[in-house]
């Protein structure tokens, strides 16, 4: 018998164009033939409704506007989905393709826990610990000596008129310049800043300061930007081979040179020797474990000119069209993108 599977997409984020794409592939991918799926998208403003329609409606945005969509509400205690039209759903798993807050923060995975719902990939507490970058290096520094970029926490009612030149100073003192003014809580590099200078700092800190109330500033690691896929399935593991951002002409690899501009590429596998390449991905699956990561993460690393690797974030839920770097580096492994997606439904169902 077929399992339900419920995939989601939208969500009340700044990252909704990346969950359309994300959710775009794995629509077009999935394995029908093994899967019974109901599609779910989630408005800008939270709200919920069953989709039926083409694909390219998500894709393009239009789903809401020319899709057949119903509103829906969960009961909580039967761990089923009612629609307006009155069809009720009962999803065997939940494949969510939404990313950045309200979903990838681990509330819609508490959500789904209480309604006793298995969901893909981490649980609530490793997506929540894992979201926030303070939390994240805070854990790394207890459970290993993998090094980190140094850096200064900045809570938004601690910044105000009077303090935000004592915390400039600070970070001044601590980390000199350039560095990375980024929210705490928000993914695909919503919202970070590199500043190079006193002048440039107060309008970086709110950038940040818009996404999430706690923020970080960090030193800046001169290096090659490596990232490493991890799988985790009923306890098993496969950790790909590492890829190689080259972000071109690019200040850093920030949101438009991820998906709106075509200034970036990548090498795949990463250009390090294979001793190298096997290091960085030790390195990953040590983060994976400390964090209580499963299903999938990708572990994102700077490499320095001496040839050291420095963490610097892990993303729980990570761009998923057939394009992006999670879903290649596990093509590179010989898992193809339809059948990743049946393995980490799969991995998510006892």
């Amino acid at each position: 018998m077929k399992k339900t599977v419920a995939i989601l997409f939208g969500g009340h984020s700044s990252e909704y164009e990346v969950s359309l794409s994300s959710a775009s592939g794995a629509l077009d991918n999935v394995d029908r033939e093994k899967f019974d799926v109901v599609t779910i998208g989630i408005t800008r403003t939270g709200k919920f409704y069953l989709f039926e329609g083409d694909t390219s409606l998500v894709r393009e945005n239009k789903w809401l506007e020319f899709g057949k969509t119903s509103p829906l509400s969960l009961d909580l205690t039967k761990g089923a989905f009612t629609a307006e039209n009155g069809t009720v759903i009962k999803p065997d798993v939940v494949l969510p393709m939404v990313h950045g807050k309200f979903c990838e923060d681990g509330t819609l995975q508490g959500m789904f826990a209480i309604a006793g719902i298995p969901v893909v990939g981490c649980g609530c507490t490793s997506s929540a610990v894992c979201m926030d970058k303070a939390f994240t290096k805070a854990i790394i520094n207890i459970e290993t000596d993998i090094r980190q970029a140094k850096a200064v926490v900045i809570n938004s009612e601690d910044y105000t008129s009077e303090t935000a030149e004592s915390f400039r100073l600070k970070c001044e003192k601590e980390l000199g310049y350039p560095v990375f003014v980024k929210p705490a809580n928000a993914g695909s590099s919503v919202g970070v800043s590199k500043v190079k200078s006193a002048a440039e700092f107060d309008k970086a800190v709110a950038t940040a300061l818009n996404e999430d109330e706690k923020i970080l500033v960090e030193e800046f690691i001169p290096g090659r930007e490596i990232e490493v896929a991890v799988l985790e399935e009923h306890g098993k593991y496969t950790v790909a081979h590492p890829a190689e951002i080259d972000k071109g002409s690019a200040e850093f690899y920030d949101y438009e040179t991820k998906y709106i501009s075509d200034t970036s590429s990548y090498y795949l596998p990463a250009r390090l020797s294979e001793e190298k390449q096997n290091e960085v991905r030790e390195k990953a699956l040590k983060i994976f474990k400390s964090l209580g990561c499963r299903g999938l993460s990708r572990v994102d690393f700077f490499c320095t000119d001496d040839g050291d690797f420095v963490f610097n974030e892990i993303n729980t839920l990570p761009g998923f069209t057939p394009i992006s770097m999670y879903p290649k580096m596990m093509i590179n492994e010989g898992v193809s993108y339809s059948d990743l997606i049946t393995r980490l439904i799969e991995s998510a169902v006892k």
